[in-house]
């Protein structure tokens, strides 16, 4: 049975009918073309689908579409201003933390969160952090790199 949602998606409202079953990460790719949301596992365990709901990392696979109805939800997509890419995102392409790219979307995610709740990580919160995001093509360490960098390109002047 299709019902009618209501959803903000990177600051456009979209007003969609979707089967009860759809997940928010199908709704995202297939009814909306975001695809910079990836699906990976459809299990919750890789982090892959990372998208902020009213400004909180939530795993888009583990959720309906219909759940997100009145939400507002940031993609990867959704990070960059125009041209000017977030500084999560510049500091993953200048520090070399986006190896296949596969990930890296739901790790931008995951550690905007994390910024967005402490703006100066230590590495430990942020490999804390990063624990739900798996990537398979390298051992995290120009991911956290690229973090800590982030934070300081962010971090409010005294």
């Amino acid at each position: 049975m299709a019902e009618t949602v209501n959803i903000t998606v990177n600051g456009t409202q979209h007003s969609k009918e979707v089967e009860g079953r759809t997940l928010l990460v199908h709704f995202l790719r297939d009814t909306l073309g975001l695809t910079g949301t990836h699906v990976g596992c459809d299990t919750s365990s890789c982090g892959a689908c990372t998208v902020h709901i009213n400004g909180k990392a939530v795993k888009s696979c583990s959720m309906l579409a219909a759940q997100a109805d009145g939400k507002s939800i940031t993609t990867i997509e959704g990070m960059a201003n125009g041209d000017e890419l977030h500084p999560l995102q510049e500091s993953f392409r200048e520090k070399h933390g986006l190896q296949c790219g596969f990930c890296t979307p739901g790790m931008i995610m995951t550690a905007a969160d994390l910024l967005n709740h402490n703006p100066n990580p230590s590495e430990t919160d942020i490999r804390e952090a990063l624990e739900g995001n798996i990537c398979r093509c390298t051992g995290y360490h120009n991911i956290v790199e690229a973090i800590k960098d982030a934070a300081e390109k962010m971090a409010v002047p005294a």
